[in-house]
């Protein structure tokens, strides 16, 4: 008998044996492990790098294949407006309340990646890619839904799925690449994410910093560089660039939840910047002064008010800079909008950890919002009021070939998910 049957069947015996469609959850999923790791390993082989549609596509098509056969109607939304292969929705209505349920198809492997295919290390471990990240957060919800239905429980509850196509990278305009995901969370009470988080059993997500791009433009006097620092020609773009930038690390470095990095800077007589392959190149001579540069970077947050605040505090900053010597402009734009901490979302994960905790699986608290990266959960923050996120597979190393799968979580994660599923299909 494995230790989680043992762990099951003893909270059975202390208080889930008075819920039996609870304890039918539990006792399927501890029987039917095999069956979900089996089709996490067809899933991993599928290569499904968010560049190669047809992969996508397929993941898509094993996955929507298993919610067909659990009575779901299931639609595949055609990315080729973003650019993009696609994203699944599988739609169960029911009386109860609204739950959002996403996860993603797509991995950062693509097919020229020597990291291919899904690898036992171990009775317990394996390897593979997306294996955590997340196509094992994917299997988490289907077998979830299984145990459901075996439970006789399914059939009231009102469950939507989203499973995008290009969550490691997102298609433009970004606002047609979430509408499937942003329509499906249109009365949705509660939202949950399969992303693997930090890799620890005992922990969820309820805050993500959001993501915003930002480039800053110094355009310069220039001229013999014996004549740098002058009245007349000032001190040239790239200082004046530098000034600019080590203002930003003394005002806003240190403030809580708040980076900002400058991730490339070109800089010299003239230069060329392309922003869609973040790769610049700049001509220059080392007795003239610089005339132009461009900074591209990112910033995160974790409030929209906090977005704000920074990009009121940068505007002011590099407006200060112009002079009769040098023109500076800041633009934003592009990235994740944030998973602000709320009531609810604290409220949902109170939920989560009260099931767990009446599994005997142990409790699961908040990971810290600046150890979580951006996700999908995001988009919709503002639409639902309750959100959790990182309750998928879990392992470690991910977006890494060492990308590793703790198997022993997967019947874990999916009785934690579905019991929970149950309880607020039933408030």
């Amino acid at each position: 008998m494995t230790r989680l049957a043992i762990l099951l069947l003893s909270a059975l015996g202390l208080g889930l044996a008075q819920v039996p469609a609870e304890r039918a959850i539990a006792t399927y999923l501890n029987e039917h492990n095999t069956e979900g790791v089996a089709l996490l390993e067809k899933a991993v082989n599928i290569n499904s790098g968010t560049n190669n549609h047809a992969g996508v596509r397929a993941v898509g098509q094993l996955f929507r294949s298993e919610f067909d056969a659990l009575g779901f109607k299931t639609t595949w939304v055609d990315g080729a407006s973003f650019g993009r292969a696609g994203h699944l929705v599988a739609d169960h209505p029911g009386p109860g309340p609204r739950i959002l349920l996403i996860g993603h198809l797509d991995t950062v492997f693509e097919p020229d990646s020597p990291f291919q295919k899904f690898e036992r290390v171990d009775a317990n471990t394996a390897k593979g890619p997306g294996i955590i990240d997340m196509k094992g957060g994917d299997v988490v919800i289907i077998q979830a839904m299984k145990a459901l239905k075996s439970a006789g429980a399914l059939a009231s509850m009102n469950v939507i799925v989203v499973m995008t196509g290009d969550e490691e990278e997102a298609g433009r305009p970004r606002e047609k690449a979430r509408e499937a995901l942003v329509t499906a969370a249109t009365g949705a009470q509660y939202a949950i994410g399969f992303e693997d988080g930090d890799g620890n059993p005992s922990h969820a997500v309820t805050a993500r910093r959001g993501t915003e791009a930002w480039t800053l433009t110094v355009k310069a006097n220039s001229g013999h560089s014996s004549q740098i620092f002058t009245p007349e020609m000032g001190n040239g773009a790239i200082f004046e660039t530098a000034a600019i930038l080590n203002t930003f690390r003394e005002k806003m470095a240190g403030e809580p939840h708040l980076t900002f990095n400058p991730g490339s800077f070109v800089g010299g007589t003239t230069t060329e910047f392309d922003s869609a392959t973040a790769a610049g190149k700049a001509f220059g001579k080392t007795n003239v002064v610089a005339a132009e540069t461009v900074v591209n970077g990112d910033m995160r947050a974790l409030t929209l008010e906090q977005f704000a605040k920074t990009r009121e505090t940068m505007t002011t900053i590099v407006a200060a800079a112009n002079s009769k010597t040098a023109q500076a402009t800041i633009t934003f734009g592009g990235g994740y909008p944030p998973l602000a901490p709320t009531p609810g979302n604290e409220a949902l994960l109170a939920i989560y950890n009260t099931a767990s905790q009446d599994l005997g699986l142990g409790s699961v608290t908040a990971v810290s919002p600046d150890r979580a990266g951006a996700a999908d959960v995001s988009f919709i923050a503002t639409q639902v009021k309750s959100v959790i996120d990182a309750v998928g597979l879990k392992g470690h190393d991910d977006h890494s070939p060492a990308e590793t799968a703790d198997l022993r979580t997967l019947s874990v994660q999916a009785t934690r998910a579905a019991v929970t599923l149950l309880r607020l299909s039933r408030k």
